[in-house]
Parts: structure tokens; C-alpha cells; sequence
């Protein structure tokens, strides 16, 4: 019997003595008579997962309980879950992957069109001398704090709807990734514990990114800061504390405010491009091993014919630098400062990097009267 005979007898069996079953469609879609018998049996056992899952309710109970268990009061626990739901639409967009191949110059324009750096700037001006500040504090320049919020939320206009409880908890159901939704599920409760925000208000995308920034539970546990000594660090309506919160996770993860974050360069005919870093290293780990075996100083790769994207000399500092491909060896190239690896700790995409960067040049260029 081949794999897909198996797979289908599979599924009329298991429907009949579970007629709600919910079999992904892409498993199916992944068996052909040629699937090895180890692929089918992968897809077997996703299968027999979702016949044996206990319902939703079940498993909330269960949170519960662990959630006590935890030391988390029962008042707490009580309150927090107490309109949590069950959400498909964020299971639907955790499954799905977008089919429309992007490269950088098509990416770009989209992500950062001339309306967001209009605002922008705008933004950078109304909030200056708050920004100032914190960025003096933190040591990480103004422009890349206003550049993270416009490309996050829009400069906080979309932060997501979802009660953040009934999102992690529709995730960590799911189960393909339970252990990270549960570790972000606990935060999300510690964050309650600590007051910092009402249930009620606790909002956020499909997969529990929250507030201005779009922190992960744990993201804020480890990097939200009050910024105005208020006592509550909130991250959803305190321009403050949002501001200094993404400072202070750039100052953890390395910042220096010396540097810059990058810059498109270009390379002589001939060049050899395994001195960049790999497109894909699988990993962020491999990606910093990748980045240490490949940077060199400005005026080694000077010496290699690296130059500005006008052409000119690379600048004449005592800096590493290492070389980026977004795309492939035939898209736009950078050379890539410190300051790219704490953007990449924030969200591990070239693209999203990139678009930061190119954001906080147009803020700083031309200066913001």
C-alpha cells in the first residue's frame, strides 16, 4: 500500500469514530505515493495527535492548575482566564507562510514608503526632548528608537487586538511550539501579578506580541522598564515607558552609540563572495558564529575593493565591519556594524534590519528641524 493510501485510510477511520477531527490540510498535501515511510509516519502520528487532543477547555483546566502549582495566586489565575477563548485565526496564521517571494528592492518600499518616513520625522520632532533623554540614558540614538516603533505598530496605531491570555494559550494548545507559548503564557501572568496591566487590557497580536513595541511576554520581563517612575511599566499607552523599554533592550543586547548600523556598499567585479555571511545559517547562534569567522576592519575589506555605494573610499575609522547579502550576491549589499547584530537579537531577518536602517537614515538625513 502506498503512502497516500495509508494516509486516507487513515483519516476515513479515525473520522468515524471522531467526526471533529482537524487534520491540517498541508499534511495531506505533503504525501505522494513516492513519501518515504518515515514522512508518512510523521504525519500518522500528527494525525493520532489531534483524534487523542483533550478539548480546549480540558487543557485550559490543566493550565490552570500547573499555573497554581507555579505559586501564581488563585485569584489571579481566576481572573486572568477567565474570557479565555479559543482563537483560530491565530492558528491559522501561525500555520500559514507567505508564498509571494520579496527582495529587498520591492520589500523596502513598501515597508518604509515615503508617508511612514514623513511621520516619522514628525513623530521624532513631537516627541524630541523625551527622546533625548532616553536616549542619553540609555546610550542608543533617538532615530533607531522612533525607526523600531514605526515599523512594529505603526508608531503604536496597530498593536493587535487579541487578549494576549487567550492567544498564547490557543498556541500552546496547538502544540507544535506548546513549550515556548507556555513559558510566554507564565510571563504574561507574571506581568499581571506585578499590576502593570489589567487583564482587560492586556492586548497584542495573534502570537502575544504586545503593546508599542510588540514585546513577547518574556521580552518584557527581561527589557520593559518604567520610564517615567510611575510604578507600572506600560507599554501600550506610556509614551515613556515604550520609549525607554526599546532602549534598554538595545543597551542589553550590545548597543554602542558610537556606530552606526550598517551601510549598502558596493564590491569590484571578480569578488569573492564567501567572505559574506551565509544568507541562511539555520540559526541565530550559527549566524553570530558565521559573523565572528567573517568581519574584518574597514580598511581590510578597503583592501579588498569594498566601497561606499557611490564609490568613494569606505570611511578611514578604527571599526569591524561584516558583509550582509539580503537577498543573493546579485541583490544590494551592506557592511553590516555592531549595532546590526543587537537588530538582529530583535528580529532575526535581514529585511527587518534593514528596513530599520533605512528608516533612521531618513530620519537623521536630512536633520529634523
Amino acid at each position: 500500500m502506498n503512502s497516500l493510501n495509508r494516509i486516507s485510510q487513515l483519516i476515513i477511520a479515525v473520522s468515524l469514530i471522531t467526526p471533529n477531527i482537524n487534520v491540517h490540510a498541508s499534511q495531506v498535501k505533503k504525501i505522494s505515493p513516492e513519501t518515504t515511510l518515515a514522512q508518512t509516519s510523521a504525519v500518522e502520528k500528527t494525525i493520532v495527535k489531534e483524534v487523542t487532543k483533550i478539548s480546549f477547555a480540558d487543557y485550559i483546566a490543566a493550565i490552570k492548575k500547573e499555573a497554581l502549582v507555579k505559586g501564581y495566586s488563585q485569584s489571579l489565575i481566576d481572573s486572568s482566564f477567565a474570557k479565555v477563548k479559543f482563537h483560530q485565526r491565530a492558528i491559522k496564521a501561525d500555520r500559514s507562510q507567505p508564498e509571494k517571494v520579496e527582495t529587498l528592492d520591492t520589500y523596502l518600499p513598501k515597508r518604509v514608503p515615503d508617508w511612514k518616513i514623513k511621520r516619522a520625522r514628525n513623530m521624532f520632532k513631537k516627541h524630541k526632548k523625551l527622546l533625548i533623554n532616553i536616549g542619553n540614558e540609555y546610550g542608543v540614538q533617538p532615530r533607531f528608537i522612533v525607526a523600531l516603533w514605526g515599523l512594529e505598530t505603526n508608531f503604536g496605531r496597530i498593536m493587535g487586538n487579541y487578549n494576549v491570555i487567550s492567544a498564547l494559550s490557543t498556541l500552546a494548545y496547538e502544540g507544535r511550539r506548546e513549550v515556548f507559548f507556555k513559558k510566554q503564557l507564565w510571563a504574561a501572568l507574571t506581568i499581571l501579578a506585578e499590576g502593570h496591566i489589567k487583564i482587560e487590557a492586556m492586548k497584542g497580536s495573534w502570537a502575544g506580541a504586545m503593546g508599542q513595541n510588540q514585546f513577547m511576554p518574556t521580552s518584557f520581563v527581561s527589557y520593559a522598564v518604567d520610564g517615567d517612575g510611575d510604578g507600572k511599566k506600560d507599554i501600550w499607552s506610556n509614551q515613556a515607558d515604550v520609549f525607554s523599554s526599546m532602549a534598554n533592550y538595545l543597551k542589553k543586547e550590545g548597543w554602542n552609540d558610537d556606530l552606526t548600523w550598517g551601510r549598502q556598499v558596493k564590491l569590484p567585479k571578480g569578488f569573492d563572495t564567501s567572505l559574506a555571511i551565509p544568507k541562511n545559517t539555520g540559526s541565530r547562534k550559527k549566524w553570530l558564529q558565521a559573523w565572528t569567522r567573517t568581519e574584518k576592519s574597514l580598511a581590510q575589506w578597503q583592501a579588498l575593493g569594498v566601497r561606499r555605494s557611490d564609490g568613494t573610499n569606505l570611511p578611514k575609522v578604527d571599526i569591524k565591519a561584516a558583509l550582509v547579502f539580503p537577498d543573493d550576491k546579485n541583490g544590494r549589499v551592506y557592511l553590516a556594524y555592531d549595532n546590526y547584530k543587537s537588530l538582529m537579537h530583535w528580529n532575526l531577518s535581514y529585511y527587518f534590519v534593514s528596513s530599520v536602517g533605512h528608516l533612521s537614515d531618513r530620519i537623521k538625513f536630512p536633520p529634523v528641524q
